[in-house]
């Protein structure tokens, strides 16, 4: 599905998922890539008309966004996408590290062979956005390796607190993502956690999962200083 058309979101496509379930997937998208900024407020007339849907499903989809986290209430009782915290930031990461480090080793445990051939193919793929450096072919790439990793590693809920947390800091890493140095250490990164799960080495793929994370922190904080300075 196309996000953005001529800098609009792109109408909705009918497909047998619930038209709420579709909403949210776009503004995710919208936040993730940038289209929608931290502190943007959120005007419902202008959403409707570009995704062409109802206001009904829009604000349904709205108050499941808000119930999550991204969006918050504004002073006039409008939403706005979230700003995140310095602290909040840190937080994330911290946490994503520890669960990231787990579902690793859930997968070692728990993931037959094929599902480490499969992993090893969206490895590839992750390899090849990176290079290509397309941001949102990137983000899709990660999306798919980590889908792979919680499934095999059968904790589907890691998978969508790991959503939430890195769509919470999508504007630093969007921001990170884009750096050539940080696709080579995340290339590098990605082929050191996958080996190790390759030859299911728990302690070094836990390792190489927080290496991993600790690396994008490092990054996103590099490059976002005058993120968090527009936010004081």
């Amino acid at each position: 599905m196309d996000l953005m058309v001529e800098g609009r979101l792109a109408p909705l496509r009918h497909e047998p998922a619930p038209l709420r379930n579709q909403i949210m997937r776009a503004l995710r998208r919208a936040v993730e890539l940038g289209h929608l900024a931290p502190g943007q407020r959120l005007v419902e007339k202008s959403l409707c008309e570009q995704l062409d849907v109802s206001r009904t499903s829009l604000r349904e989809a709205l108050r499941e966004l808000q119930a999550e986290g991204v969006l918050t209430q504004t002073a006039n009782r409008g939403l706005a996408v979230v700003r995140v915290s310095r602290q909040d930031a840190e937080n994330i990461y911290r946490i994503r590290s520890v669960l990231e480090a787990l579902i690793v080793e859930q997968f070692i445990e728990r993931a037959p062979d094929e599902h480490v051939a499969d992993l090893k193919r969206r490895r590839d793929r992750l390899t090849a956005a990176y290079q290509s450096a397309d941001l949102a072919e990137i983000v899709a790439a990660k999306r798919a390796f980590y889908d792979r990793i919680c499934s095999g590693a059968q904790n589907p809920i890691a998978f969508d607190i790991l959503t939430r947390l890195t769509l919470l800091t999508s504007p630093l890493r969007s921001r990170s993502l884009v750096r050539p140095e940080r696709q080579k250490q995340s290339i590098e990164e990605i082929d050191a956690l996958v080996g190790a799960i390759e030859r299911r080495e728990v302690e070094p793929a836990r390792k190489a999962a927080a290496a991993h994370v600790e690396g994008a922190a490092r990054s996103a904080f590099l490059v976002g200083q005058d993120f968090f300075e527009e936010a004081r």
